[in-house]
């Protein structure tokens, strides 16, 4: 049997080719883990093409509780910093904390995140804060044209595309 895999996946969009990649590999289960999404009716949007693509691939997906009142707890003081700063390496940490939690109480081998498919996300800071939460594997997605092969499936899979990394910050 392959090994169980957990991966974090912050839109459809950007977990189209990691599914891709990891199906060879792993069984994967999906982790939708977006409390930093705002407002509600955006969350709402991306999870429902999130279970799209779960039921394309036929894979489970999990829903975390949604909870922005504690995401906003978790990155104050941080609101002002820019795009790619201080704020979004929080951001990426209470969603990564989020899914080791996860991945270890039900016992999956491994888990992953799509973030690291975006070529605005410093994929090696991204890797340190996943490898201090355990059993991290670190992927970098936007390898050999990653993004690109997501915008491709994205397309053909009729996705929402955001305009918007997900946090009313990132909508300045």
């Amino acid at each position: 049997m392959m090994n169980k895999i957990l991966l974090h996946v912050c839109c459809a969009p950007c977990s189209t080719h990691a599914i891709e990649l990891l199906k060879e590999d792993y069984d994967v289960a999906l982790f939708f883990s977006n409390s930093n999404i705002f407002p509600k009716e955006e969350y709402e949007k991306r999870l429902e093409d999130a279970r799209k693509i779960a039921e394309i691939h036929d894979l489970e997906l999990v829903v975390d509780d949604y909870n922005h009142t504690a995401w906003l707890e978790f990155i104050k003081g941080l609101e002002q910093e820019p795009e790619r700063g201080k704020r979004c390496l929080k951001c990426f940490e209470f969603n990564l904390i989020r899914i080791a939690a996860y991945s270890i109480k039900e016992g999956f081998g491994a888990f992953t995140t799509t973030l690291t498919i975006s070529p605005h996300k410093d994929t090696h800071k991204i890797f340190e804060i996943g490898k201090g939460l355990g059993n991290f594997l670190a992927v970098d997605f936007k390898k050999k044209d990653g993004f690109k092969r997501s915008i491709e499936l994205s397309k053909k899979y009729n996705l929402y595309r955001q305009s918007y990394c997900g946090c009313e910050f990132s909508l300045r």
